[in-house]
C-alpha cells in the first residue's frame, strides 16, 4: 500500500472512531466501525475484495499506528 492510500485508510478509521465515540458508542463498537469504514475505503480505492481489504486493514492495526 502506498503512503497516500495508507494515510486515507488511517484517516477513515480515525474519523469513524471519533464519530462513533461522540455518538456514545463504546470503544469496541467504535473500533469495529472504524475497521469497516477503513476497509470500505481501501476496497473502493484499490478494487480488492471486501474480505481482503478488511484483512489488510486489520493487519495494519490502525489503533496502534494512530496511538504512536
Amino acid at each position: 500500500m502506498d503512503a497516500a492510500t495508507l494515510e486515507m485508510v488511517l484517516t477513515a478509521y480515525d474519523e469513524t472512531v471519533q464519530d462513533a465515540l461522540s455518538a456514545g458508542r463504546n470503544d469496541v463498537t467504535a473500533h469495529t466501525e472504524g475497521l469497516v469504514a477503513a476497509a470500505m475505503l481501501l476496497a473502493a480505492v484499490t478494487g480488492v475484495e471486501d474480505g481482503a481489504a478488511r484483512a489488510e486493514v486489520e493487519a495494519l492495526d490502525p489503533r496502534k499506528r494512530l496511538a504512536a
